[in-house]
């Protein structure tokens, strides 16, 4: 990816892929104007844990096996009702 153009030829069918599949909000987020990074936020709402967990890990394999990027890291928070 050399340019914005390049980077985002290369996240929108990521992010379509990954809102298909699983039935989430997903977005690029963090700081769209760097050419050679990005950072993808994924949102579910479900009343089990272990299917946002099971949901999330199979996200996270969908971004891992594309050829044309490179997963550098993933970070989850996970929020409950009593949170607000």
């Amino acid at each position: 990816m050399h340019s914005l153009k390049g980077k985002r030829s290369v996240i929108r069918p990521v992010l379509a892929e990954v809102r298909r599949k699983y039935d989430v909000s997903a977005a690029e987020t963090g700081q769209p104007d760097l050419h050679r990074r990005a950072e993808i936020g994924v949102g579910l709402v479900s009343a089990s844990g272990a299917h946002i967990t099971e949901v999330l890990d199979a996200v996270e394999r969908l971004v891992a096996a594309r050829p044309e990027a490179e997963l550098l890291s993933t970070r989850r928070r996970v929020l409950n009702v009593d949170d607000w």
